[in-house]
């Protein structure tokens, strides 16, 4: 499974406001988030299928953090 850059959650916290930010805060929220991620793929991979389709599309991502 691909991860995301410690660099890019150190960016995230930063903007949110954070002066520092230590290496547990960045790979917790980097657990999270793939964790979130890979919900929503779940998700936007069954709306596909109902559709008929193979490819999954940016509407169902979308419509797949409303369900």
């Amino acid at each position: 499974m691909a991860s995301l850059a410690l660099a890019a959650m150190d960016r995230i916290i930063r903007n949110a406001g954070a002066k520092r930010v230590s290496e547990s805060a960045k790979k917790e929220l980097r657990n999270v988030l793939n964790e979130y991620a890979e919900e929503i793929s779940k998700k936007a991979v069954k709306l596909a299928k109902h559709g008929g389709r193979t490819t999954v599309k940016g509407v169902d991502i979308k419509l797949a953090t409303k369900t």
